[in-house]
């Protein structure tokens, strides 16, 4: 998806907010569990009852490789209903890959060729291992690398946020400034936790237009109004993604229910900063 579609599909329903698909077997309401591809009726079901009111979706992919090849076949039945469906959605696998070049060619190739299985819009990418280990992915035109920079768990601090002596700059802020030479605004955004809104102005003053895929707002605690505050900029910019808080709302038969509204309820607030 091009950056000017995402846009548009940003404007068009006055939400900036991504659907984080986590789906644990263990979690998910008694009466699927043990139905022939329960993850997937699980899935659609959340879908359907959030795409008004969403731009993306994520699946993080350990939820699905845990079960094995099927995990992978209820994926793929996923996405295969995301391409069908007549709305449009901005599919981001959270797979947070990244290796040498040749291994990452071949990542790139699992999950964004176009005539791959899955077919995303955009993968998460672990920039440790730098520059040679992220352009692979950059090759599929309209395709996006979301790049980790600064996350929302607490052992972000741990390498992150060390200050490099010699610059006083910090390791997160060391990424964004290099990786700019490696992708640009139409085709690279970054991950900055919720839980970090305060340094979304560190982040904003070196990737001003970026978007910004931006996890932990609901169960894990983060403000979206700070996050409004300190991220959004001329086109939005941001993707928020809530991933607990809305398909867990309910573990009952109303499930789907319950995700449409807590996803209701972001989308307006959404609108009232758009």
């Amino acid at each position: 998806m091009k950056r000017a579609e995402l846009v548009d599909l940003i404007r068009e329903r006055k939400s900036f907010l991504c659907v984080g698909l986590d789906t644990d077997l263990d979690k998910i309401p008694q009466h699927l569990q043990g139905q022939p591809d329960a993850a997937f009726l699980f899935n659609k079901a959340i879908i359907d009852a959030t795409i008004d009111y969403c731009v993306a979706y994520k699946p993080n992919l350990a939820f699905y490789e845990a079960m094995g090849v099927e995990g992978l076949r209820q994926l793929k039945l996923t996405t295969d209903y995301l391409h069908r469906l007549g709305k449009k959605a901005f599919l981001i696998a959270d797979a947070k890959r990244g290796d040498i070049g040749n291994t990452s060619r071949q990542y790139a190739r699992a999950f964004l060729a176009p005539e791959s299985d899955f077919n995303f819009d955009a993968l998460t990418i672990a920039p440790y291992m730098g520059e040679d280990s992220v352009t692979p992915f950059l090759v599929y035109p309209d395709k996006w690398v979301v790049l980790l920079a600064l996350t929302s768990n607490k052992g972000a601090f741990d390498f992150q946020l060390t200050e490099d002596k010699a610059t006083g700059r910090r390791l997160f802020e060391n990424v964004l400034e290099r990786s700019r030479q490696w992708g640009t605004t139409e085709n690279m955004m970054y991950v900055v936790g919720a839980t970090k809104a305060e340094m979304l102005a560190d982040v904003r003053r070196i990737v001003p237009d970026s978007f910004l895929l931006v996890p932990g707002v609901g169960a894990q605690g983060g403000s979206l109004e700070e996050v409004c505050r300190h991220g959004l900029n001329k086109d939005c910019g941001l993707l928020v993604n809530s991933s607990r808080g809305i398909i867990y709302a309910s573990n009952g038969t109303d499930f789907a229910d319950r995700a449409a509204e807590e996803a209701r309820k972001l989308q307006q607030q959404m609108a009232q900063w758009l």
